[in-house]
């Protein structure tokens, strides 16, 4: 390292030789809504249980989560805000503009096309696609729905590595078949079915009738009189 040049942070740091576990990559996305919200309110500087407590966790599981990206604290001082979120940002990869393709307009489809959250996070809608002929060349967000067989050539044309299936579960495998012979790597499936999928292929599966029923547990032991 030459004189006057920063250390390394973050994941240039570890050099990729450690990886980061599963459950607390899936906590990265909380902790950078938690300091988006912070920095929104005006504060630029948060200890472990500030921040801990904007995110829902204890502190020491933020504390052992955040010592997998590297040492961003300052003891005595806390965390800077803005510096942090940079950090975790580039960390799960939304620095970037990730370009998305989202298969099945119904109801589900339609309002996650809507959804203005997505641009803000680093994803864009490039593709809105469905094989039902009334919906074609109608617009969404100013994006058309395009047929279905038009996925591979608009997947190549735009790069596409992350794709939404949100299509009734029978015809789920099918378009994640699709989906992964256009390149397609990454996959969102609100279907509720399994997917069968390449090695190499990730697949984050959304199942809103499940989280519905893991509520409805709580519910009843809440009803019960019993510690859920």
């Amino acid at each position: 390292m030459t004189k006057g040049t920063p250390p390394l942070v973050g994941r240039d740091a570890r050099s990729d030789l450690r990886d980061i576990p599963e459950a607390t990559v899936a906590r990265l996305p909380v902790y950078l809504r938690a300091l988006t919200a912070l920095a929104d309110g005006g504060i630029q500087t948060c200890s472990s249980e500030q921040l801990a407590a904007a995110a829902g966790v204890n502190s020491a599981k933020l504390r052992k989560d955040l010592s997998y990206l590297g040492s961003y604290g300052t003891r005595g001082v806390g965390y800077d805000v803005e510096y942090l979120r940079f950090q975790i940002a580039r960390e799960i990869g939304v620095t970037q503009d990730w370009p998305v393709v989202i298969v099945g307009i119904g109801n589900l489809g339609h309002a996650l096309a809507n959804f203005s959250g997505f641009r803000s996070r680093g994803f864009r809608i490039v593709a809105l696609l469905d094989a039902d002929p009334g919906l074609q060349q109608t617009e969404i967000g100013g994006i058309p729905v395009r047929p279905f067989s038009e996925l591979g050539p608009l997947a190549r044309e735009h790069g596409v590595a992350i794709g939404v299936i949100s299509v009734p579960a029978h015809a789920a495998q099918d378009v994640a078949d699709q989906m992964v012979a256009a390149g397609i790597s990454s996959i969102l499936n609100f279907a509720p079915t399994v997917l069968s999928v390449p090695p190499g292929v990730d697949v984050r599966k959304v199942d809103l009738s499940i989280e519905l029923q893991i509520l409805a547990y709580h519910e009843q032991r809440k009803a019960q009189g019993e510690p859920a």
